[in-house]
């Protein structure tokens, strides 16, 4: 039987637009709130003091990542883009600094592909970290290509990078007292579930969609081990699907592809606003809803998409939903357990 609550009645007068509801399913407690897929980064943040927090974001300096960087800036925050290249990081820093009146915001670099980048990045930080937002990635290669250490490259920069700057900067999460992490997944998750018998595609031939999917899995899943190993030290991490956006994520897609997704205006050019998909605004409130939001205080382990809890669908033909197999704490352990071990040793843990 469903049983809606809501939130406690201070909070509740204190927050009047964010009602929070929880629609109790058997065991299981699905979050909900008031906001949808047309609410914005900055309606998220409205009213909150992030004065005094101290926050990494990878792949800042456009897309997304950038619009959840200009909104959380607005509210205070000090912000470090953690970027592949440089100077483009420094452009994105000083257009936020122009339109928020925040100075606070740096750049450092970081190819999550790259071990020695993810050591230095971990080696030069300085403090406490209260939060994390893994949102860079690479989606659709069309060719396999591997790192140094020979992991597929889909699979480094969306998963094992992000764990091993995670794990890299653990201390400083601790510290915090209250750190959150948040994990920019996808519904393309929905493809595949992580192949540990065959991550790098040594055996399977290489398909860029299985890649993509399988490592936006493995984000899902990382979240649900921060939830099990990480909750004794105050560190929560969720996991979201941001929607549809026209961003530079989209450059390894064919065009044919894109044609269909309706991406394309007539002669073959990208359209900068595609019809019912999002705008960088909205993709991004669902990662500032996870990192800042009263609302999800002590809340670790979830995939969120539209600001609220997805539901768990049983098939790849949905366009919504998360996989039983992306929450799997069985999963989620086997992949932990084996990719700790190698992380541990970057850092000499």
């Amino acid at each position: 039987m469903k049983q809606t609550y809501f939130a406690d009645e201070p909070f509740y007068h204190c927050f009047l637009h964010w009602i929070i509801f929880l629609e109790r399913y058997g065991d299981s407690v699905r979050i909900t709130t008031s906001f949808n897929s047309e609410t914005t980064a900055n309606e998220i943040v409205e009213g909150i003091n992030l004065k005094g927090k101290r926050i990494v974001i990878t792949g800042g300096s456009s897309g997304i990542g950038l619009e959840t960087a200009r909104s959380i800036a607005k509210q205070g925050a000090e912000i470090t883009l953690a970027v592949r290249n440089v100077e483009s990081g420094k452009q994105a820093a000083e257009d936020i600094m122009k339109s928020t009146g925040n100075n606070e915001i740096h750049v450092a670099k970081l190819d999550l592909c790259k071990k020695d980048d993810i050591i230095n990045f971990v080696s030069n930080w300085k403090g406490p970290l209260d939060i994390l937002i893994n949102n860079a990635g690479v989606m659709n290669l069309p060719e396999l290509k591997l790192t140094d250490e020979g992991f597929e490259e889909q699979f480094a920069a969306n998963y094992l990078g992000h764990f091993a700057l995670a794990v890299g900067l653990h201390d400083a999460l601790a510290q915090s007292g209250d750190a959150r992490i948040v994990a920019v997944s996808s519904v393309v998750h929905l493809n595949s579930p992580v192949i540990f018998d065959d991550i790098n595609f040594k055996i399977r031939p290489y398909d860029p969609v299985l890649a993509y999917g399988q490592t936006k899995s493995a984000v899902v899943l990382f979240t649900v081990g921060v939830s099990k190993y990480w909750a004794k030290d105050n560190i929560t991490a969720n996991a979201l699907m941001p929607g549809a956006i026209s961003t530079n994520l989209q450059r390894h897609m064919d065009k044919e592809t894109l044609k269909n997704w309706g991406a394309l205006d007539d002669l073959g050019n990208r359209l900068a606003q595609p019809k019912g998909w999002k705008t960088t605004q909205q993709g991004a409130a669902t990662s500032v809803l996870l990192a800042v939001s009263p609302l999800l205080n002590g809340i670790s382990g979830r995939y969120f998409e539209d600001c609220n809890e997805a539901e768990i669908v049983t098939s790849s033909n949905y366009m919504k939903g998360v996989a039983q197999y992306a929450l799997d704490p069985d999963n989620a352990e086997r992949l932990w357990n084996t990719f700790y071990p190698i992380v541990k040793r970057w850092f000499q843990i």
